[in-house]
């Protein structure tokens, strides 16, 4: 196959912009970028794809997601955490099913590929884990997901499970389905956070992860103040303090949000190597805050960009992201302390580091695989400006997942000309309106 965009982002060591360049992609890799020859075109015939007013990215790269949660967006608004979890999220999740939970799967997922994301760190709920698994192996989403842990609640005590039972569930999952579809489905142990798990589920689960060569330890931390005095009343240390006294940071740990992390953290976030996921849409609307990510930058410390789940967001578009990550900071930190570029490469080559997948994705380059996205940077929404400053500035600032025309991962197309080759959406959205009047029953129930 051979795509002919406007311009190509490559997010390359130089951060290349090529205009007037093709690639050509063969088993899912990029084999070649060169200029544009129509010449080499003609031995293609209809494998040609011309997008001559369309910008060729990286496929975005989301590292904190619930895709079990989608079916409940609009449905817990203006809750403090520990609230959101206990009135809303905790009994809405427990009451899932398997169809409910494939349908939200489903959901989720055909959002996330119509808005340009190809990867995603997934935590799933507490059962039924292999139906997430299974359905993001049929998208062919390029995702590393886990089973939530929980086997202790305060909050909701029935949704929980027992230690032991946790501990062989991920084992085997891990076993059936880390690196299958081609590598493209991972592994990722997820405890939920620290206010639901043991001590042993925290460590039994984090050496767990050292069999799977490629795997990701994924939690929550220091995301809200009450959740952190908790967490000091029962343990006298502090979220990340705490974590580093048992031994479950290194640089295969993803901790989502990060946002209240005393000096003493912020230099353990450093020394383990540990990657953060800023999730700024979900930290504003659960009023849990805004994370110091230009002090992280600063030091070194690895950050990428996660939407969280559609019931706190309420959407899984990584364009909210980027806006939100860039303004937010402005007013703390000054204008230049994120950039639109810096940002971009957030949700790109530096989301694809913090998975350590940074030699098969994140960026355009030869040798690497075919998760792109094709966006339109022409509408009245964009800039009349065609420089390169403008092109970074034009996606992280004007565009939406309506720029999204056509994304593809490693080689497939998953989305054509704004239509989604994988779900109906109609059909989507009526299965999707009767699991969740069947489930809110359970719940009533």
């Amino acid at each position: 196959m051979i795509i002919v965009p406007k311009n190509i982002i490559t997010v390359d060591a130089k951060d290349r912009i090529l205009k007037n360049y093709f690639i050509e992609i063969q088993d899912g890799i990029i084999v070649r970028i060169a200029k544009n020859d129509e010449k080499y075109f003609k031995k293609y015939k209809s494998e040609v794809h011309k997008f001559e007013n369309l910008t060729l990215v990286p496929g975005f790269v989301q590292t904190h997601i619930h895709l079990c949660q989608t079916l409940f967006r609009g449905m817990a608004d203006d809750l403090q955490l520990l609230d959101w979890l206990q009135l809303k999220i905790f009994p809405f999740e427990n009451a899932h099913n398997k169809n409910s939970l494939l349908t939200a799967v489903r959901l989720g997922i055909n959002e996330l590929l119509l808005s340009g994301t190809t990867t995603l760190l997934d935590m799933g709920t507490l059962r039924h884990q292999e139906i997430i698994f299974e359905e993001l192996q049929n998208s062919g989403i390029r995702a590393i997901a886990g089973k939530c842990l929980i086997d202790q609640n305060d909050l909701f005590p029935e949704f929980k499970s027992d230690t032991k039972i946790e501990l062989e569930e991920i084992y085997q999952l891990a076993k059936t389905y880390h690196n299958t579809s081609n590598g493209k489905i991972k592994y990722g142990f997820a405890p939920r956070f620290v206010l639901s798990c043991s001590d042993k589920l925290l460590k039994e689960s984090f050496e767990m992860k050292k069999n799977f060569a490629g795997s990701i330890y994924h939690t929550h931390s220091s995301e809200n103040k009450s959740e952190i005095a908790e967490v000091k009343r029962r343990h006298n240390k502090e979220n990340i303090e705490y974590f580093d006294s048992i031994g479950v940071i290194d640089d295969h740990s993803v901790l989502a949000h990060c946002i209240h992390v005393n000096e003493k953290e912020t230099e353990l976030l450093k020394k383990n190597d540990v990657r953060v996921s800023h999730c700024p849409s979900s930290n504003l609307k659960l009023g849990s805050g805004i994370a110091n990510i230009p002090k992280y930058l600063k030091k070194g410390i690895s950050v990428s960009l996660g939407a969280d789940g559609a019931p706190c967001n309420n959407n899984l578009s990584v364009f909210n992201e980027m806006r939100l990550a860039a303004l937010i900071q402005k007013p703390i930190h000054g204008l230049l302390a994120m950039d639109a570029k810096t940002v971009f490469k957030l949700a790109t080559i530096e989301g694809a580091k913090a998975l350590h997948l940074q030699n098969e994705i994140g960026s355009i380059e030869v040798g690497k695989k075919a998760d792109l996205a094709l966006l339109d940077l022409s509408t009245n929404t964009h800039s009349i400006s065609d420089t390169e400053e403008s092109v970074y500035s034009d996606i992280v600032y004007s565009s939406s997942s309506d720029s999204v025309n056509s994304v593809m991962v490693e080689g497939e197309w998953k989305v054509l000309n704004k239509k989604s080759l994988l779900y109906e959406q109609n059909e989507l959205n009526q299965n999707s309106k009767t699991e969740l009047r069947k489930l809110l029953n359970r719940v009533k129930k």
